[in-house]
């Protein structure tokens, strides 16, 4: 099996503070790939330069084997992302969603109209194709997303927290459509959450960030074996620790950061 991402001795620093630290892990072709940590932990700031919107300080990158900061073009085109919060808009229809985002990938005409028609369907979309997506309802959105996502046929699809604030039948919902597409599109799905049991359940590999290192990573079973514990919450906590964290980033940044790579 070929590695999709290869991450080595990865390194972010913010005016003498280091957000990530030597960070070092691969990703191999259809894996289902969750990171997690706490808040502040360096999850975000380590998928911001996987996705081309930071530039690292130290080491290197490579996705579909391209370098996120010299070949952003070649990059962007070989992932999909959902940001955790809704970027959509909310005056379009769902289908004027997707042909904006497939005119901007330049996705050939008539290759972007099938897609569109198979996604739709795929996410039980397209009877709705025409309604506005302000009417739709939150799991609706994150499946739209979803779709939007996998338009351009990319390699990876980046989820960060796709379940947030869902209820758990349409949590559910959400990670059958994610398993479904991995298995239909051959694609890797790489994904952060707070729900462990989500990842406990979904994911064939796990690694776990703090303070910007890589604390540990391998499947569920490897974990909790290696940290003697009975579930992957547990063997979280452990690794972790009780104190509850907060979020560094406000929504005023991750909303300009999502600007800045729609626009780019």
């Amino acid at each position: 099996m070929e590695k999709i991402i290869e991450v080595k001795n990865l390194t972010k620093k913010f005016n003498g503070f280091t957000a990530v630290d030597r960070v070092n892990f691969d990703v191999m072709t259809g894996d289902i790939f969750a990171f997690l940590g706490p808040n502040g932990a360096g999850k975000t700031t380590t998928i911001k330069m996987l996705t081309t919107l930071l530039n690292p300080t130290q080491g290197e990158i490579r996705l579909n084997g391209f370098d996120p900061t010299k070949d952003k073009d070649d990059t962007r085109r070989s992932f999909g992302i959902v940001f955790q919060d809704p970027s959509l808009d909310d005056e379009l229809t769902a289908y004027e969603n997707m042909e904006f985002h497939g005119v901007l990938y330049s996705v050939p005409k008539d290759l972007r109209r099938q897609r569109i028609e198979e996604l739709l369907k795929f996410t039980e979309l397209w009877e709705r194709k025409n309604s506005l997506v302000k009417t739709f309802s939150g799991g609706m959105k994150r499946r739209l997303e979803i779709a939007r996502g996998l338009l351009h046929h990319p390699k990876v699809l980046f989820l960060d927290e796709p379940t947030l604030g869902l209820d758990p039948q349409t949590r559910n919902h959400i990670w059958s459509y994610i398993k479904d597409l991995n298995q239909k599109e051959k694609i890797t799905v790489f994904f952060t959450t707070h729900y462990m049991g989500e990842a406990e359940k979904i994911a064939n590999q796990i690694a776990i960030i703090d303070h910007g290192k890589i604390l540990v990573q391998g499947t569920v079973r490897e974990l909790i074996n290696k940290t003697k514990t009975k579930s992957l919450e547990e063997a979280f906590i452990q690794l972790t620790g009780h104190t509850i964290r907060t979020e560094t980033a406000s929504a005023l940044d991750q909303m300009r950061e999502k600007r800045k790579f729609f626009r780019r």
